[in-house]
């Protein structure tokens, strides 16, 4: 199992907007490169991106939570 971690400290979402679906699902597949969420600092929004490739994503960290740095964001098998 690998993890993806957040590159920088502030909040983590999973969309690009409230009335968007995210850009991944618990459970899809992961290739690498593909964008997982944003992280937010100062109002300006930062693309999360899979630095590993797996068939199924689970989501440790919720919508809208703050993240510090090197916190763990998902799980890829």
């Amino acid at each position: 199992m690998a993890q993806i971690q957040s590159p920088l400290p502030g909040t983590f979402y999973r969309a690009s907007a409230p009335d968007q679906p995210p850009f991944k699902a618990d459970g899809d597949a992961v290739a690498v490169g593909d964008v997982i969420g944003l992280i937010e600092v100062m109002k300006s929004f930062h693309e999360v991106r899979s630095d590993v490739a797996g068939t199924n994503i689970r989501f440790v960290t919720d919508n809208e939570e703050p993240v510090m740095a090197g916190a763990v964001l998902a799980e890829v098998d």
